[in-house]
């Protein structure tokens, strides 16, 4: 019987080894539920053992398994590596992970009524204000329908019941749209097509590196960013960018910069969000297909499955330190996970921080200049 040793999101020194029962399909990296004390705990596989380790040991089984892609190896050599580098438990950081639990499980449904275009057998008044709503919202729940009929639901069962509205279940989460990698960008100055041009070639060589984007305010390093970023998604069609911003930056303006440029809006992540928007965030980060994620410091820990580009905008901003529970500086842990995802990382600033300029002048951080504003 194979052995699955798991790490709980708890402030324990290290993971615990289970025994996994037969038809239960766990590999490394699995999102699962064992028994840990009196209660089922969600913890993550960090790697599975011989059978011949459980020999002479009475394990508890793994209770369940997750219908969500296993957390990918460089993720969890990330939150093993934080853990060491803030002297953390590294359940304390798998916790950082794991935001939204609601997000390990299908979206949940709900039952929306639209018209079948049937004539209902018996006509009253109320019964026509609820089909001219339904004509005019479309597919809604039957909360929604009443209330703009200004009517009882037991109206919306009632002409279910005759065939004249057609109930279906659908997912309350929606996926995100996918960006566009081929629409027209600005037109760019001879620096920023050099910058861009650096900035491109690095992410089709989909290796690690790290650069300085340093231009004055006005410069256009947001547009130079976004050539990466269309690199990006044309080069790995499972490709994820993660676009990093201090909280006070992450309004709709910028994310209608975002919606402009790649035809789509990016999967938002910050401490505003409800319940269910961080739980339709997580999910489709962690299956793969929210493509460019644009958050606050925690996006950080989201569990991407290719990540390929960091950037990491305003990086001199003071918002980056988290200075509750484990403490880090999200600019510093950017740059190691993205080499642990072989990912470009960006850092762009109109004022540096000394530890990046520094970096930048040691030959660690390719710099790329922007010393003037267009036009």
């Amino acid at each position: 019987m194979p052995i699955a040793r798991i790490l709980f999101p708890l402030p324990l020194p290290e993971p615990f080894d289970y025994a996994v029962p037969e038809g239960l399909n766990v590999q490394e990296g699995a999102y699962v539920a064992a028994p840990l004390g009196k209660y089922e705990r969600l913890g993550v596989v960090q790697e599975m053992l011989p059978d011949s380790a459980g020999d002479g040991r009475k394990l508890k089984f793994v209770s369940e398994v997750y219908p969500t892609p296993p957390m990918s190896r460089p993720m969890r050599e990330f939150i093993q590596w934080a853990a060491r580098y803030t002297v953390s438990h590294p359940g304390h950081v798998l916790g950082m992970a794991l935001r939204s639990r609601g997000g390990l499980v299908p979206s949940p449904t709900e039952t929306v009524y639209s018209l079948t275009g049937a004539t209902p057998p018996r006509v009253t008044e109320a019964r026509t204000k609820l089909i001219d709503a339904a004509r005019e919202l479309g597919p809604q729940s039957a909360s929604v329908l009443s209330e703009a009929a200004g009517v009882s639901s037991g109206v919306v069962k009632g002409l279910a019941d005759a065939g004249v509205l057609r109930a279906e279940s659908i997912a309350t989460d929606l996926p995100f749209e996918s960006p566009l990698a081929d629409l027209p960008g600005a037109t760019l100055t001879d620096e920023q097509a050099e910058a861009a041009q650096a900035l491109k070639s690095a992410v089709a060589t989909r290796a690690f590196e790290t650069f300085l984007l340093d231009g004055v305010t006005g410069s256009g390093k947001t547009e130079v960013y976004f050539e990466a970023i269309a690199e990006a998604l044309k080069t790995d069609a499972d490709a994820q960018i993660l676009v990093l911003l201090p909280e006070i930056a992450l309004t709709q303006a910028i994310l209608s910069r975002f919606e402009a440029r790649f035809g789509a809006k990016p999967a938002p992540w910050h401490s505003g969000l409800s319940d269910k928007e961080r739980r339709r965030t997580w999910r489709e980060v962690a299956h793969g297909r929210a493509r460019i994620v644009i958050g606050a410091r925690s996006a950080l820990f989201l569990p991407y499955r290719q990540l390929k580009l960091i950037i990491i905008d305003e990086e001199h901003d003071g918002s980056y330190k988290q200075e509750d529970g484990v403490t880090y500086h999200a600019r510093d842990m950017a740059v190691m996970r993205a080499k642990l995802e072989e990912a470009v990382v960006v850092l762009a600033s109109a004022t540096p921080a000394l530890e990046t300029m520094v970096n930048a002048e040691s030959g660690r951080y390719q710099r790329l200049k922007l010393s003037a504003r267009p036009g």
